[in-house]
Formats: structure tokens, C-alpha cells, sequence
């Protein structure tokens, strides 16, 4: 069985491995990069917490002693379903059964401004470009000539109160009062506003309203001014301008309000739904399909408990990638009358705001954790989730070293673009 998987995020790095060395499948895994990135950890990276290669790591490297997958650095430009083909810019690639795994990108709905001026954090280098644009800020403070001007380069805007959203915003918040002021001495902190802005009427809207209510607590215990019921209209790279009508002065916005799949031309826009999603049936292939399949955050399977779709949370496609690998296995053996359904089974939601700071829901048995203890499930849980050994270690070390200093050694500036071109 030929089986070619788009995308090494966590659902194609799962079902890839998922099929490693078995016998009967020749696996294709293609990527436009040659790395797995660890996106819950984007914001340290961003926030200069961690290196990008403690949270990235090689595609090859997972599979050097596999017998049956292969790796192919490379960018789709289309599918041709008619031939059970995929047109990359370095080549066809033929399948039997092709799965899409393509993940989710920055959703700006729409608005061009915002995404020329907005820093979106979605890749690593996306990261990589906040945390130069941030460390350029604190050196170009020193030249400001007046108490506005120096606010308007220090302070942060950031739009989308979810986990994304508040774990960024607590990180900026941390590095205002442990880290910066060392740095910069001869600089006034105390003109360096950050500002999260929320549309609903709450922070980490998908979590239980103890999580809402504390997150918004210790962010605001950190200094950060949470504005809820707020939506950005424009932004003009200094001044963010609110539906409201009021205004923010800022030379950095970040962008944490929403993303969109990343769906591959050739697939029928008939089946592409709210927040660019493909419909899928209970295993997961595309509606009205016999051999493409649709995991994680591209995809959009409504079920009894979730008729409006999953959550675009790692575990729903690590779930969805380990259910369709079975089901892959029972296609081989000839049982493909007998396909498992997909059901998810949600282990619950947490963030993090900062230092001892965090919260977690768990559904079954329905608890509930804040403060230090939620903030150790929560780091125990990414670390466990990191791939590689030497990445999981580097990482704890850099958070031991981090508590016990209040400090990071990671603030270097290289000479990168800020900000990308898009492609057209």
C-alpha cells in the first residue's frame, strides 16, 4: 500500500510512525520543511525562553532506521485526484492513498493591513521574526526622544485571548519584570504597556469559566491590561484602531485570533467549510472520496459530542492519525468493511500565564487545578509530548535555569527579515 502523508506536524509525524517498519506499506512523508516544530512552545521561542532547536527537530533524523518511510522536502502545488497524483515543485508523487496533514495557518480574516503589520505566530520562524522585532524594540528605546514616543516602541498588543493569546502575553509580562529592566537600566519600564484584547467577554473561552476568571486574574497581577469584548478594526504598524472606536499606540501587534487550514489545491471547494476546513467522514476521509484522508487541524468531521467539529488542539490529531493507522492495518489485512470510527476522547485543556501561574480542566473525573500544581502538569506534559530525548532535556534545563535566575540567556539579535513577503 502507497501511502503519501502532507504535512509533519503532529498528525503526520503520528501515522507515519504509527506505520514505520511495517510490512505492506511504502510511506512518502513531504514537507516544506525538513523539521517537526513543537507549536505550543512557539511563544518562548518568541519570547526568548527557548531556542528554536529545542523545539524543532529533524524529520530524517525520526527516521533513520526505517525500512518503508521516506522523506521529500518539498511544497504541493496540487492534487489531481483523477490520477492519484500530487504536483510538487520538485516532482509528481503517485499514491494509493493520500493523507492530508497540512495543519492550520494565521487567520486575518481577511484583512490585508493586518496582515502586512501583524506578527503572526504559527512556525518557528514566524517565532524567530517576533523575537527580533521585540529585541530591536528595547534597542531602538533608547534613542526615543520623548515619554509617547518611548511608550509607542515598548508596548505589546496582543489580539486573541485563547491559550495562544495569554501564554504570549504572560511570557512579554515576565521579561518586563525579571529580565529588562537588568538589561536596560537606563530605560523606564513603566511606559512599556501590554494589552491583550479579547472579541467575547472572556479569556480562554473554550475552558471553564474558573480558568477564564483566574487567567484574566494573573495576567492582570502580571501588568497586563485585559480588554475583553474588544475587536481591532486596523493597524497601521504604530497605532491599532478598535471597532469601538478608541485606539492603541504599539509598534508591535501580536496576532493570536484565529487560524485556517491550510488546504491544498485540488480539493473540491464544495467540501471546505468555516475556518478552511474539509469535510471528512468518521475515519476521516474527505466526503465523496475513496483514498484522500484529512486529519487535525485541516480537517472538519462533525460527531454527536462535537457537531460543530473538533478543536484544533494536538491531541485531536494525534487521536485521529493513531485511529486512522489502524485502520490502514485493517484495510491491508482485508477488513475494510469493518473501518473504526473516530470518536474523541477530550483529556482535557490547560495554560499557562506565567511563573506558578497556569490552569487545567479535566473533564473525567471533572477537576479543576490552578496555580503552582497546574503549572507542573502543564510543563510535565509538554515535555513529555517534545520529540527526541536530547530536546526534552534541553528544555528542562532551560526552564530550571530560568526559575532559579528569573532570567533567560537567549536575547541575541540576528540579522533576519521581520517580516516576510507573502507569496502570491
Amino acid at each position: 500500500m502507497k501511502i503519501l502523508i502532507i504535512g509533519g506536524g503532529f498528525a503526520g509525524l503520528k501515522l507515519a510512525r504509527m506505520l514505520n517498519n511495517k510490512e505492506g506499506f511504502e510511506i512518502t512523508l513531504i514537507d516544506k520543511n525538513n523539521y517537526h516544530q513543537f507549536q505550543p512552545l512557539f511563544y518562548q521561542v518568541a519570547t526568548a525562553g527557548l531556542d528554536a532547536s529545542n523545539i524543532s527537530f529533524p524529520l530524517r533524523k525520526v527516521f533513520q532506521k526505517s525500512r518503508n518511510v521516506r522523506f521529500r522536502l518539498a511544497e504541493v502545488m496540487e492534487i489531481v485526484q483523477g490520477e492519484n497524483k500530487v504536483v510538487t515543485d520538485i516532482g509528481d508523487f503517485y499514491y494509493d492513498h493520500l493523507v492530508l496533514a497540512t495543519g492550520a495557518d494565521t487567520n486575518f480574516f481577511g484583512n490585508k493591513e493586518l496582515q502586512e503589520k501583524a506578527f503572526p505566530m504559527k512556525s518557528t520562524v514566524e517565532a524567530l521574526q517576533l523575537r527580533h522585532k521585540l529585541l530591536h524594540n528595547f534597542e531602538e528605546a533608547l534613542m526615543a526622544d520623548n515619554r509617547a514616543e518611548l511608550e509607542k516602541i515598548l508596548s505589546v498588543v496582543v489580539v486573541g485571548g485563547g491559550a495562544t493569546g495569554v501564554e504570549v502575553s504572560g511570557a512579554v509580562a515576565e521579561m518586563k519584570k525579571y529580565v529588562l529592566p537588568k538589561d536596560y537600566p537606563e530605560l523606564d519600564f513603566t511606559a512599556m504597556k501590554i494589552y491583550l484584547l479579547e472579541g467575547s467577554n472572556k479569556t480562554l473561552g473554550a475552558m471553564s469559566e474558573k480558568s477564564s476568571k483566574e487567567s484574566q486574574e494573573y495576567l492582570q497581577k502580571l501588568g497586563v491590561e485585559v480588554l475583553t469584548e474588544t475587536i481591532v478594526d486596523s493597524y497601521d504598524g504604530e497605532k491599532v484602531v478598535l471597532k469601538n472606536g478608541g485606539a492603541l499606540e504599539a509598534n508591535t501587534v501580536i496576532w493570536a485570533a484565529g487560524i485556517r487550514g491550510n488546504v491544498p489545491a485540488g480539493i473540491n471547494a464544495d467540501l471546505v467549510v468555516k475556518g478552511n476546513r474539509i469535510k471528512v467522514d468518521r475515519i476521516n476521509r474527505i466526503q465523496g472520496v475513496t483514498n484522500i484522508y484529512a486529519l487535525g487541524d485541516v480537517g472538519y468531521m462533525e460527531t454527536t459530542k462535537y457537531p460543530h467539529g473538533h478543536p484544533q488542539v494536538a491531541n485531536v490529531a494525534i487521536n485521529q492519525a493513531k485511529n486512522l493507522g489502524h485502520n490502514f492495518l485493517r484495510m491491508l489485512n482485508g477488513n475494510s468493511h469493518n473501518l473504526l470510527e473516530f470518536e474523541y476522547d477530550d483529556k482535557g485543556s490547560m495554560a499557562t500565564v506565567g511563573r506558578n501561574l497556569a490552569v487545567v480542566d479535566m473533564p473525567k473525573p471533572k477537576l479543576h487545578f490552578k496555580g503552582f500544581l497546574a503549572w507542573l502538569i502543564w510543563m510535565g506534559l509538554h515535555l513529555l509530548l517534545l520529540v527526541g530525548v536530547k530536546n526534552r532535556i534541553q528544555v528542562f534545563v532551560n526552564w530550571i535555569y530560568n526559575y532559579v535566575t528569573y532570567d533567560q540567556n537567549l536575547r541575541l539579535i540576528f540579522n533576519i527579515i521581520s517580516k516576510p513577503k507573502k507569496k502570491k
